[in-house]
């Protein structure tokens, strides 16, 4: 019987299925934060050791401090112990730790794939919603609650009910301009912020294979904030070009044993799956949300929405509340929107070619904001930003350089806006407060994001190709 890619994963791990639909399943990679410390906690109180320390991997992301690497610079005493006891937590029960000092250190969403510990047809976990992210690489990649590590710590395992199969193909020729950031947004304005909800998402379709790598990483990172439990992509020629050569990619004749099998992966022909969408990608646009859910989106090129052209009732209430919050009018020009901060970094948006983009749009310009600041995802995308000379051009515009870490994104280390300010960000949510009490987040790519900074509004990327 036909296969999807998702179910032949599923299957590849399942150690026990109950009748009541909850299905024990094994775990190939368990990836750890600074969050982590409540399921040490339970280890430690019943004397029990980590079941597969050699399958699990520890990254300090979310409560250190960008301005430098030293942990005295860290927001407050809470943060620092959050950074000192993943580190001895980790050192005690034998689990590798990419630390403050590491050259590995980095965002854990890009460490992965980065280090080669993200790979084709495995299960990964994270306590962070944002896994999804590893599924780019055609991974099932799903984040989990503190209960849950727990469990992944002590049994390499973990119980769960199989979600539904959802297919999403993007075709047609990508315009100009447009990047992975705009599909998943342009994707999440169609189906809403509920309309993957249950569902495991394969992206298909011939706009998703033109997308590279680091920008289906994008794509799959946000599948969370369409209310998916993973997001996936099919593993082809371009992920195995990805992958090879990885610090923790197979080498040898393992590389060519990984390969035959990474090949049998994708979805069979004939497949069923219980959801299709399908989008049209020419009509794609450079988008940013205007409201504070990332299904409130839009072209950048266009207006402010009126909710009086909203779908539903409840709809048109959801629009009055959401630009109450965010301080915008109906039919206003998002080009005549001013701009506060502008943030370029997170998981979703701090990869080298990231860099690139938004690098390609401010060079020669100043910034027109009151703050603009690079956080890369890692400690290696820094180095190769700062080897082409990304820095300096970042530096002479006046953004502010930062060390890697979650930043901004989820301000858990400090790094947040103002109330009343407005931040162009290329992050995952703009939820009310994400970035501080009474911020207004509006999530962009990092060439829209790059725009405002040097316009001080927001800004078409392609009047800057």
């Amino acid at each position: 019987m036909p296969q999807t890619l998702f179910e032949k994963i599923w299957d590849a791990h399942v150690i026990e299925a109950r009748p009541d639909g909850q299905t024990l399943l094994y775990v190939d990679r368990h990836l750890l934060h600074e969050g982590s410390f409540h399921g040490f906690e339970y280890l430690d109180q019943r004397h029990m050791p980590v079941r597969r320390p050699g399958q699990t991997f520890a990254v300090a992301d979310h409560y250190i401090p960008t301005v430098s690497r030293d942990l005295a610079d860290a927001q407050d005493a809470v943060a620092r112990s959050l950074v000192t006891r993943l580190a001895e937590n980790t050192a005690r029960h034998g689990v590798t730790h990419f630390g403050i000092d590491s050259d590995a250190q980095g965002i854990v969403h890009v460490v992965g794939p980065e280090q080669g510990l993200t790979l084709p047809g495995l299960l990964i976990v994270c306590g962070d919603s944002h896994t999804a992210t590893h599924g780019a690489l055609g991974a099932y990649a799903f984040g989990i609650g503190a209960s849950e590590v727990t469990h992944v710590l002590a049994t390499q395992t973990l119980w769960q009910i199989k979600p539904r199969a959802m297919r999403i193909t993007v075709d047609g020729a990508r315009p100009a301009g447009v990047t992975g950031k705009d599909v998943i947004l342009a994707i999440i304005a169609e189906i809403s912020a509920a309309g993957a909800t249950g569902h495991a998402v394969e992206f298909a379709g011939s706009l998703i294979r033109d997308l590279s790598m680091e920008e289906r990483m994008t794509v799959c990172n946000m599948t969370i904030e369409a209310g998916g439990r993973a997001g996936m992509v099919a593993p082809d020629e371009k992920t195995f070009a990805y992958i090879q050569g990885r610090p923790y990619a197979p080498q040898g004749e393992d590389w060519e044993a990984a390969l035959a099998f990474w090949r049998t992966l994708p979805s069979d022909p004939g497949a069923a799956f219980d959801t299709e969408v399908r989008l049209d990608g020419a009509a794609i646009q450079p988008m940013l949300t205007w409201g504070t859910s990332p299904e409130q989106a839009a072209a950048i090129a266009g207006a402010v929405p009126d909710p009086a052209d909203a779908p539903s009732a409840d709809k048109a209430e959801e629009w009055r509340d959401a630009l109450a919050y965010i301080g915008l009018a109906p039919g206003q020009r998002f080009r005549d929107v001013a701009v506060d901060k502008v943030f370029l970094g997170s998981c979703t948006n701090s990869r080298i070619e990231d860099l690139r983009a938004a690098a390609a749009v401010v060079k020669g310009r100043r910034v027109q904001v009151k703050q603009a600041l690079v956080s890369p995802g890692s400690f290696r995308v820094k180095r190769q930003a700062e080897a082409e000379g990304l820095d300096r051009v970042f530096r002479e515009a006046g953004f502010e350089w930062r060390e890697s870490g979650c930043s901004m994104c989820a301000g858990m280390n400090g790094d947040l806006a103002e109330r009343g300010e407005r931040v162009a960000s290329t992050s995952n949510r703009n939820f009310r407060g994400r970035q501080g009490q009474g911020v207004r987040t509006h999530l962009v790519s990092p060439a829209a994001a790059a725009a405002a900074a040097v316009t001080g509004r927001f800004a078409d990327p392609r009047d800057f190709a």
